[in-house]
Formats: structure tokens, C-alpha cells, sequence
């Protein structure tokens, strides 16, 4: 009996570490497949409002949205099992957000091929749950060291960046989607596509700090 037990905690444990590589690996591709879809799919869209009559190249947008929103509610769906092991409490939120972005993309992809019309606004108001959601994934990340904490910080400005970048284009001090506004989405940007995706598909998530490190302050939970 004790040899069988001695033989299975490896065994389990080695599924478990290829499980989350596995889930590492998705996520990453899932970060690049999600930016990719709808840098494509903003763009064209872009085409029809800049007076193209032709609607294909706003058919084919919505859809390539449609492809971005699926990407990250996968992302949020996945990050789940891992980020409830740092905090449970702040964890459930990131799923929640992502799905907040999705129904809010879909929604006005909806409305612009129902009506011919861009909601005004569209990108800010998905700019929203991505940048509160984005926060939590990263000061997770960050305290709990899973990537490299330059990474994590680096996407913890970068969603910072975005989130305060909101009001101020409302209120039209500044506008994200040029000049000088467009430096605010750069961070979180590389975060989303180059340097989070290499890290997870190429290393993985690190091991968990210890138990006892996972009740520190900054990292008190809700067991």
C-alpha cells in the first residue's frame, strides 16, 4: 500500500505540471489569436466607416470580432483553475470581465450589422472590462510569480494606461485610437501579443509560492 502511494504522488504530480503547460500554452496562443482578430477585424470594419459601400469587408470584420470574443472568454475560462490557487475571491472576477467584453464586442457587432452603424464609442466601451479585467489577471500574476515580474508589470501599466485612457478620450481630452492617445494602448499591447504569449508557450507558468507565502499580506485570501 505505501509503495503504491509512494508511486502515484509523482505520477500526479507530473500530470499536473503538464496539465498546466498545457493550459500555459493555450492561453498564449490565445492571447495572440484574440489581439490578431480583432486588430484585423477593427480594421475593416474601419473601411466601411470610412465610407466603403461595399459591406463584406464590415461582414468579414464583425465575424473576425466575433472570432476575438470567443479567444477571450477562452483566456478568462482557462486563467480561472490557475488564479483561484493565488486568490480565489479576486480570481472569479477575471472570467467574469472577459465575458462582459465578449457580450459587449458581440453586442455592438450586432448593432452595426443590424443597422450600418458603429455605436459611438464601440472601442471604449470594450476598453472597460478589458482594462479592469487585465488589472486583476496581472496583480495575480505579479504576486504571485507565475511569469517573470517585469511581465506581469509591464501588462499591470498597460491595462492601467487603458483603463484611465477611457474617460480622458470620453471627455475628449485625448483620443486612443491616434496620435499621441495610441501610446496608452502600446504597453498592454506588447503585453497582450509578444511578451505574455512567448513566456507562457515557450516556459509555462512557474511553480506556486509555498503555502505559507500565499498567506502574506499582500496575498491574503478568502479560504
Amino acid at each position: 500500500m505505501t509503495t503504491t502511494s509512494t508511486t502515484t504522488a509523482p505520477m500526479s504530480k507530473t500530470r499536473d505540471r503538464l496539465s498546466r503547460r498545457g493550459v500555459a500554452r493555450a492561453v498564449g496562443i490565445l492571447f495572440v489569436v484574440q489581439m490578431i482578430t480583432a486588430m484585423f477585424g477593427t480594421s475593416l470594419i474601419q473601411v466601411f466607416v470610412d465610407g466603403n459601400p461595399d459591406p463584406a469587408p464590415m461582414t468579414v470584420g464583425v465575424a473576425l470580432m466575433a472570432c476575438s470574443g470567443f479567444a477571450v472568454v477562452g483566456i478568462g475560462l482557462l486563467m480561472y483553475p490557475v488564479l483561484k490557487q493565488v486568490n480565489p475571491t479576486l480570481a472569479v472576477w477575471y472570467p467574469i470581465l472577459r465575458v462582459v467584453e465578449c457580450f459587449v464586442s458581440a453586442a455592438c457587432g450586432v448593432y452595426l450589422l443590424a443597422t450600418s452603424e458603429v455605436v459611438p464609442n464601440h472601442l471604449l466601451w470594450v476598453y472597460v472590462p478589458t482594462g479592469i479585467g487585465g488589472i486583476i489577471l496581472c496583480y495575480l500574476l505579479f504576486v504571485s510569480r507565475l511569469v517573470p515580474r517585469p511581465i506581469a508589470l509591464l501588462g499591470l501599466v498597460g491595462y492601467a494606461l487603458l483603463t484611465i485612457g477611457v474617460p480622458l478620450d470620453l471627455l475628449g481630452v485625448l483620443d486612443m485610437s491616434t496620435g499621441a492617445g495610441m501610446l496608452l494602448v502600446v504597453p498592454g499591447g506588447l503585453f497582450e501579443l509578444v511578451f505574455l504569449p512567448i513566456w507562457l508557450v515557450a516556459k509555462g507558468f512557474r511553480p506556486l509560492p509555498s503555502t505559507a507565502d500565499l498567506s502574506s499580506p499582500a496575498l491574503v485570501t478568502a479560504y
